[in-house]
């Protein structure tokens, strides 16, 4: 069968990766065409636009490329309709793919949603758009499946992938801790990991905080910055102390080496605490971005994925202007003097329980097949 698949960001590059794996286990002539990453190309994809360039954060940044996100919707609309897909699947990327999904509505095309948007956070019209335009959704967060059963929509929980993703990463890609502080030129002491983001905006805003809290620390514990080599130029220009190392596209290697962390507010806080490791939560966008922001959130009391599941306030999260060197540097002293690290810990146990278990790519795969009558030989 013929697969197209929409994904707009670096997470869903990865979701979408073991989503291919998984429908090629069971439609091994499957041909997947697909808006992502190098991961869903490994996995057997013809990437037609890579999420590099399309990614753009908060409003003011998608103002100033509105032209270009344009041109991409109209692009992605017609290379659709022109391959002819047996079915389209949407990962994630809301503000792009709800579009593609009311315009290939008109299609006879069954449109496959993994990831739902977060409509229980801003946006709850879309929840109508979701059951006009919306074939079948997958949805991976616990709390999803009860609010959609509250606005009549049928949905179906398949837990969260990163629990495979990770699972599969300590099983099978892990390299030692030694092996790992040699190829990175780093020396025995603990680390004390900083995750400013990938995109540029984020880095800008948030890593010189960073770096200017964790200062006073720099004697008892090594500093390693999770980096993207699409920035490298932008550390350099950022960080003056040599001192400081950056890790590039190996953030797995690093969070399962690290002691503690710093962590930009994301899937990646998820992913920090999956591999157990301490963190404290960094937001931070410009005063325009963030200002329309707080008008259009609402009942919502957290930023970081593991408060939103565990719906209590486990990791400290520090937005905006509370995000400051000063602040950064007194929350991460209380991780590391254990005032609150055991409590943390703990709360991760129950947040691996609530995520789901292993399985959700191979779940989502079967449920998707069946949802399109495909019928293994």
């Amino acid at each position: 069968m013929k697969y197209y698949i929409v994904s707009g960001e670096a997470s869903g590059d990865l979701h979408a990766s073991n989503l291919m794996k998984e429908i090629l286990k069971k439609d091994p002539n499957a041909k997947f065409r697909c808006w992502g990453g190098d991961l869903m190309r490994e996995a057997g994809g013809e990437v037609v636009k890579h999420y590099k360039d399309l990614n753009f954060m908060g409003f003011w940044e998608v103002i100033k490329n509105i032209r270009t996100i344009f041109n991409n919707l109209k692009f992605c609309k017609l290379d659709i309709v022109q391959n002819k897909p047996d079915v389209l699947i949407l990962v994630d990327y809301p503000g792009f793919n709800m579009r593609i999904a009311k315009y290939i509505s008109n299609f006879p095309i069954p449109v496959i949603y993994y990831i739902s948007p977060q409509v229980w956070a801003w946006k709850e019209k879309r929840v109508e758009q979701i059951r006009k335009f919306v074939t079948k959704l997958f949805v991976i967060l616990p709390f999803e499946k009860e609010f959609y059963k509250k606005h009549n929509i049928d949905v179906t929980y398949v837990g969260h992938p990163l629990i495979d993703a990770i699972e599969d990463f300590k099983t099978s890609k892990a390299v030692s801790k030694a092996d790992f502080f040699k190829d990175n030129d780093l020396n025995d002491l603990p680390i004390i990991t900083l995750l400013p983001g990938s995109r540029r905006q984020e880095i800008i805003k948030k890593l010189p905080i960073m770096v200017s809290s964790v200062n006073d620390k720099i004697d008892k514990f090594q500093i390693v910055i999770g980096g993207v080599q699409l920035q490298s130029d932008l550390y350099k220009e950022l960080i003056n102390d040599k001192r400081i190392k950056v890790v590039f596209n190996d953030t797995y290697n690093l969070l399962n080496h690290s002691h503690v962390a710093l962590v930009t507010s994301g899937t990646a806080t998820l992913e920090t605490a999956l591999f157990n490791v301490p963190q404290v939560v960094c937001y931070k966008s410009s005063w325009f971005s963030y200002q329309i922001a707080k008008m259009l959130v609402k009942n919502i009391k957290y930023i970081s994925l593991v408060n939103l599941i565990l719906n209590k306030n486990s990791v400290k999260e520090l937005i905006q202007n509370e995000l400051t060197s000063l602040n950064l540097s007194r929350e991460l002293d209380n991780i590391l003097s254990n005032i609150n690290q055991n409590e943390i810990f703990e709360d991760y146990k129950v947040l691996i329980e609530k995520c789901g278990g292993k399985g959700a790519s191979k779940l989502t795969a079967n449920e998707l097949l069946k949802t399109i009558g495909f019928n293994e030989i």
